[in-house]
């Protein structure tokens, strides 16, 4: 999965300079630094990549963030909230210029590998500071340190660091090779998608992989193996996709997550998919890919 969305592409994260004195103001004072806008979950761009820009003053009183550096360059995110959350009636593009602003699941496919990295990066990390901004031993407010990466109490002295939440996704088959997949309650008529669930305390992966299927479809599996991983910052999270061997058939559909499950040979679902009966994830995810991975088909492709 070389060309997994969010997944092929290695900012240098400079951690330890993160704890300089004067980190952010010394980036920001430096106009080859370019700036990624963050209103919301939303960046600016323009055509398909994202509208990086020089430093500005005022930025320091946004929330700021060092997502790292690329051949030379250090990145910062600028974080505000859009304007719907600052409860004025304009529209986003007239509050923050004539620029169009894109949320991740629709721009990542036509981004490349570096402004998708920045993007999950700045998006992920905005999403832990927005979700903490208290203590979680006293309660206190806490304010941010380490450009960005940490968030600090005045009061106990303690640090707190962005939070992943690990879960796995799996395409589980059987002894005839069909594929198992689902339709959450959530979901509209037809949206199948393979299995998926978070890592409890104490799990391995592979052992949430047997326990989020058994419990999901009643489905026994063994051989877990894993394929391959993603970042998904909606809002946090590890994606940890895997395939794995089912040792049972019958399916027990969960009644409180699972609003039906079938398995699929790869002409049902090809046929399925050809009548609309079956609707497909897009291919940002890496549900689409472990799905593709089994049929040897893109999905964007499928007549």
């Amino acid at each position: 999965m070389r060309d997994l969305p969010m997944a092929t592409f290695s900012l240098d994260r400079e951690g330890p300079a993160r704890d300089r004195p004067g980190r952010l103001s010394e980036l920001l004072g430096d106009p080859d630094t370019r700036v990624l806008e963050l209103s919301g979950d939303r960046a600016r761009t323009k055509g398909e990549a994202l509208a990086l820009r020089a430093p500005r003053p005022g930025d320091l009183e946004q929330l700021t963030l060092h997502l790292g550096s690329h051949d030379g360059t250090e990145y910062v995110a600028v974080c505000r909230p859009c304007p719907e959350e600052e409860g004025t009636e304009a529209s986003r593009e007239e509050q923050l210029e004539e620029a169009p602003f894109a949320s991740l699941r629709r721009a990542a496919s036509g981004l490349s590998e570096l402004d998708v990295a920045l993007f999950t990066t700045a998006l992920g990390l905005a999403n832990w500071h927005h979700r903490h901004p208290r203590c979680p031993r006293c309660g206190n407010p806490t304010e941010v340190a380490a450009a960005g990466w940490v968030r600090r109490c005045p009061h106990d002295g303690s640090e707190h660091y962005p939070r992943t939440d690990p879960a796995v996704i799996m395409a589980v088959t059987d002894a005839q090779d069909r594929l198992l997949l689902a339709r959450n309650v959530n979901w509209p008529e037809g949206r199948f998608s393979v299995l998926a669930g978070f890592v409890e305390p104490g799990e391995t992966f592979a052992g949430a992989v047997a326990r989020e299927v058994a419990e999901e479809t009643g489905v026994q599996v063994a051989d877990v193996e894993f394929v391959a991983d993603q970042p998904w910052p909606f809002p946090a999270s590890l994606m940890i996709g895997c395939a794995a061997r089912a040792t049972t058939s019958e399916i027990t559909p969960q009644p409180e997550e699972i609003a039906e499950a079938r398995w699929f040979t790869r002409e049902e679902f090809l046929s399925d998919v050809a009548a609309g009966r079956v609707l497909t994830a897009g291919r940002m995810s890496i549900a689409a890919r472990l799905i593709e991975r089994w049929l040897g088909r893109r999905l964007d492709r499928l007549g």
